[in-house]
């Protein structure tokens, strides 16, 4: 095979950080390139590099394309050579239609007047290329996340990829959603389109990838030929640089006998559509100490309980009691659930997580202000100390505690969420997808802390669509369909399919 791309000796340097030190990366015409790494490790820097988000100039090294050097100043430049990036948060306007989406800023136009008739039916070509059944004319907000990943890839299509760049393209998707992703990447191969996929899911690169690059704290250390047979302990010792021997730290329960918290009969309505009711007559109970799963299907209903029982963040016609240490609590704001002892982790840390362009200093106290002021003023010495204190608990890989949020990895933009929460020292703690998109060091890292927060008396309840996190670290499962839970088994006794047999059983008794 030709060489299509060859990145040589690409050093990338911002304030206090060498974010890529001499990597080298060569990808072959017609092959998936599987880019993996820890997080903080180089990927999607390497990747703006080579995209034009950081453009020539700033950074040392060079890019060939065809085997020409290419200087490209910005995204556009990298567009017209074929070279297509898809980030992970999707950049699509969910108020346009599929059509519209897919020619943003390449229209099909004559004499520049829209031609919407040639819009839609190219539109509608593309649509069948990546084999998704909507109308053109369909508003992206009324699609679920896994069409929407179609579309931006249809989008790619349109500019006449050559080289297509997905980077975590299965991280909020379902196991079906993603193998249909994971099937379209196998048939552009077949078609002669170069991808480079990276992921934090090692079974889907060892499914697809004909080669690896692993990358490690900024540096290329290996290149694996996936036809010599590579298992995910080997990209996992050359990730994190030793051998992974468990996923799941070792854990003796210490579960106390009193209910930490008690939801008897939660029903939630959904806040546009007020007939439907999303959550349906819910009722649980956690225990001291224990670490709780809900399992279930993208859509059953997990993320909405959770936010509606934290502070009714989310729906309409909330109903149902929730008693925390025995006592009827007020959950009516967010900040009445705090001070009743409740915290929760949005899945969604950039949207609702963080605060972005503020720094790991003002991030980590902001769920509990009040304990590093002096009145109303926020004590920026202790303010400092706080922060400090929790990103050596936390080992949040920064150049200090004065860098934005929004210039960390994923996994540390994570362990930033999970810092402000255990400084607000909550009794029970919600964690809704809390590993998702990040490396396995780091997964190891915050199960580590969910682990020692159990151990210290906390209850935890775990919120994860992927089935092998909840079964490695939970106590005790519920499992949850269409807003009603529809099954309880502890840990010890549940497997997938257990969990899968569940889910499908109550679907077909509630058709």
């Amino acid at each position: 095979m030709a060489t299509l791309l060859e990145m040589r000796d690409i050093t990338k340097e911002f304030p206090g950080v060498k974010a890529l030190d001499q990597v080298n990366l060569k990808v072959e015409e017609g092959e998936i390139h599987a880019l993996v790494g820890e997080n903080g490790a180089g990927k999607s820097t390497l990747m703006k590099v080579l995209s034009g988000v950081y453009p020539h100039g700033s950074y040392d090294g060079d890019i060939l394309f065809d085997g020409e050097v290419q200087h490209f100043r910005n995204i556009r430049d990298s567009e017209t050579r074929g070279i297509i990036i898809i980030h992970q948060e999707l950049a699509l306007i969910p108020l346009l239609s599929v059509a519209e989406n897919i020619f943003l800023g390449n229209e099909r136009a004559r004499g520049g007047v829209i031609d919407w008739r040639e819009t839609e039916r190219r539109a509608r070509q593309l649509l069948d290329r990546v084999g998704l059944n909507e109308s053109a004319r369909a508003i992206v907000a009324d699609l679920g996340l896994g069409k929407q990943q179609m579309v931006e890839i249809a989008k790619a299509l349109s500019k006449d990829v050559r080289l297509l760049i997905l980077d975590e393209p299965t991280s909020s998707l379902n196991e079906q959603d993603s193998a249909k992703l994971l099937a379209l990447l196998k048939e552009f191969r077949r078609q002669g389109v170069t991808s480079i996929l990276i992921s934090h899911k090692l079974n889907e690169i060892s499914q697809v990838a004909d080669t690896i690059t692993v990358l490690r704290d900024g540096s290329a250390v290996a290149r694996l030929d996936c036809s010599d047979g590579i298992s995910e302990d080997d990209i996992i010792r050359d990730m994190v640089g030793r051998a992974l021997d468990d996923r799941y730290p070792p854990r003796k329960p210490r579960i106390k006998d009193e209910i930490a918290m008690e939801v008897s009969d939660w029903t939630v309505h959904h806040p546009v559509q007020t007939e439907r009711a999303v959550v349906r007559n819910v009722s649980f109970h956690v225990r001291r100490g224990e670490v709780l799963g809900i399992a279930g299907l993208m859509g059953a209903g997990r993320t909405e309980l959770a936010m509606s029982l934290f502070g009714r963040s989310w729906g309409r016609d909330i109903s149902g009691t929730a008693r925390i240490n025995g006592t009827v609590a007020d959950l009516s704001t967010v900040r009445s659930a705090i001070n009743a002892g409740l915290a929760y982790a949005t899945e969604d840390r950039k949207t609702y997580g963080l605060v972005l362009d503020d720094s790991i200093r003002s991030n980590v106290p902001l769920a509990k202000l009040d304990a590093i002021a002096d009145g109303m003023v926020v004590n920026r010495r202790r303010e400092a100390e706080v922060a400090e204190r929790y990103r050596d608990r936390l080992a949040i890989k920064s150049s200090s505690i004065e860098q934005e949020t929004v210039n960390l990895s994923g996994g540390n933009q994570q362990k930033v969420v999970l810092s402000k929460w255990l400084f607000a020292d909550p009794d029970i703690l919600i964690l809704d997808e809390p590993t998702r998109g990040i490396d396995v060091g780091a997964k190891y890292e915050i199960y580590t802390v969910i682990r020692d927060l159990a151990a210290a008396g906390k209850s935890i309840i775990v919120i994860s669509s992927e089935m092998p996190e909840l079964l490695g670290i939970t106590d005790r499962l519920y499992v949850m369909n269409e807003g009603r839970f529809v099954a309880e088994m502890a840990t010890a006794e549940a497997s997938q399919e257990k969990i899968m047999a569940c889910i499908i059983r109550s679907g077909e008794r509630q058709q």
